[in-house]
């Protein structure tokens, strides 16, 4: 993403700036991360959020632990770099893109090694350029998913269509471009998006922060709208498609998103829409079954008492808060990837796409 020379990363081969997205869009401050341990720690603090773009972060969390080697052995590089990404995967646990880009950092290395590099160094230099090809593939990705997503304009059958998006899947949630908002960028490039609600998403408010904020950037006309709200546009006839990202997709189709995706789809199904999922291929999980396997994360209850650091829930009264629900196959109309766009029955089909 570079919206006004505003991206979600900065590389420098020597640390990693992370533009905070807790403050947006009222302050664009960069945070600093120079090892694994900080890495881990603005990813869990969500200062950088969005499947894809932990997955890149995740990458350089892996690069920063093998910078910060000092002297050693080739074997105690390796318990260094495996040590670090324990730590690095322990910071959320429902985005699988994070766990797919330790375990291909982990395996460059061992990889490397298995070969008979004697160099620290050298693997430093690997590990480096790794995480580096990770956070390009990801954008290249990001594009092609904009790129097939045109197809979904020709099942609508209107001139113009009007999109319902929920959290935030664009150029923040990314490298750079977006999934879900990707779609919505490429279907407005092509001239067929009228408008697009956005679903402020609570408690963290990604939709009316991030979405919104993207959009504006780039004259998209958009409305914000509570997350409840959503029923009603559809009721009257407002919402032509709904375009969501995913954090992890069972082999079977189910997926995991930002908690509220579920009931959109059930809104969806009820009204006759397309509900369509946009995501890097990288994020089907064929060693998750189904969504009943799926971690869903707890996150603490202060960020539901309090909006923008105020309070508007008292202490006493007791909070849940999950990060994520589980959205069925069955209310899925298709997943829209970098190899092309994906269609029921998702357990055959998934598989079929692996194959390319």
């Amino acid at each position: 993403m570079d919206i006004n020379n505003v991206k979600t990363l900065i590389w420098d081969r020597n640390s990693l700036k992370l533009i905070d997205q807790r403050e947006l869009p009222f302050k664009q401050i960069y945070i600093e991360t120079k090892n694994s341990n900080d890495v881990a720690l603005a990813i869990k603090d969500m200062v950088v959020r969005g499947a894809p773009a932990i997955g890149v972060t995740a990458a350089y969390g892996v690069a920063l632990a093998a910078i910060n080697f000092k002297n050693g052995s080739i074997s105690e590089f390796e318990k260094h770099i495996k040590d670090s990404i324990k730590v690095i995967a322990s910071s959320r646990p429902t985005a699988v893109n994070l766990f797919w880009a330790l375990e291909r950092m982990k395996k460059t290395l061992e990889e490397k090694i298995s070969k008979g590099e004697k160099s620290v160094q050298a693997l430093k230099e690997t590990l480096i350029s790794e995480a580096e090809k990770i956070e390009k593939e990801d954008i290249e990705v990001n594009l092609k998913i904009g790129k097939n997503s045109l197809q979904i304009f020709d099942l609508v059958k209107k001139e113009k269509i009007t999109i319902l998006t929920h959290c935030n899947a664009g150029g923040l949630a990314t490298a750079g471009y977006g999934t879900a908002l990707g779609v919505i960028r490429s279907l407005n490039s092509a001239g067929f998006v009228k408008c697009v609600y956005v679903d402020e998403t609570r408690p963290y408010l990604q939709g009316a922060r991030l979405t919104a904020w993207e959009l504006h950037q780039e004259n998209i006309p958009y409305y914000v709208i509570t997350d409840n709200m959503a029923g009603y546009f559809m009721k009257e006839g407002k919402i032509d498609i709904v375009v969501v990202g995913a954090d992890r997709i069972a082999a079977n189709g189910d997926t995991a998103n930002k908690i509220g995706t579920y009931s959109l789809s059930v809104l969806a199904k009820h009204h006759n829409l397309l509900f369509f999922i946009a995501a890097p291929f990288s994020t089907i999980d064929f060693n998750t079954r189904d969504g009943l396997n799926i971690i869903i994360e707890q996150r603490p209850a202060q960020e539901v008492r309090k909006v923008l650091g105020v309070q508007i829930i008292p202490e006493y009264m007791p909070v849940l808060n999950p990060s994520f629900d589980i959205t069925p196959s069955e209310n899925i109309s298709g997943i829209i990837t970098e190899k092309g766009l994906i269609y029921p029955p998702f357990n055959e089909n998934l598989y079929k796409f692996l194959k390319l």
